[in-house]
């Protein structure tokens, strides 16, 4: 198991390096879905933002014990809608103003601040309930992995991980497939022995 502070750090300092590559013109241009390059980018920078404002919220208990009992409370819960998710990426986009890259990289250096000195331990309070720094920060890795490939497939300027992050992310999806009942199917398909079932996913 990787360091989560570790890998999310890494995590971020990749996502800032890589939209700091990508040509400011670039952004209006396609992104993800119903998002422009310069909304998911947005997207991806609330990774980073949530930190900063959870850590402004204690938790009393974890009552989220792991990373992939996250995502599957988001799933059970039903999370945002499709129609917000969109608009908060829109948003956060627009917030990222005129410099991204800037923005993105002061954001990135006042959380790597914020968690300087933080416990492991330390308990926030996130959409999903109470849980432990060190397994919150895992789903932000998570998705500053596979947004940042989504960036880089949109954009062409693609992410550089280390294999931190990456472990943390590949090692999360299978977690989260085998609290959900899907390990089989993705041990079958990692292992060559058949594809993935239409529209598998573990988020």
């Amino acid at each position: 198991m990787t360091n989560s502070r570790h890998a999310f750090l890494s995590a971020a300092d990749s996502f800032a390096a890589q939209v700091a590559r990508i040509p400011l013109a670039d952004l209006t241009g396609p992104g993800l879905g119903d998002w422009d390059l310069r909304a998911l980018v947005g997207h991806t920078s609330r990774s980073l933002v949530t930190v900063e404002a959870y850590l402004d919220q204690p938790a009393t208990e974890a009552t989220v014990p792991s990373a992939a009992h996250y995502y599957l409370a988001i799933a059970q819960t039903g999370g945002a809608s499709g129609a917000e998710i969109v608009e908060r990426g829109r948003q956060a986009g627009q917030a990222l103003g005129d410099d991204p890259a800037s923005s993105v990289a002061a954001l990135a250096a006042r959380v790597r601040q914020k968690l300087a000195g933080l416990d492991a331990a330390h308990l926030l309070t996130t959409i999903a309930g109470g849980m432990r720094l060190d397994e919150y920060l895992r789903t932000r890795t998570f998705e500053l992995v596979v947004h940042g490939l989504d960036i880089g497939a949109a954009s062409g300027v693609g992410p550089v991980f280390v294999p931190g992050p990456l472990v943390d992310a590949a090692t999360l999806a299978a977690e989260v497939a085998a609290l959900s009942g899907r390990a089989p199917d993705l041990l079958l398909a990692v292992t060559g022995r058949r594809p993935l079932p239409a529209g598998f996913t573990v988020v």
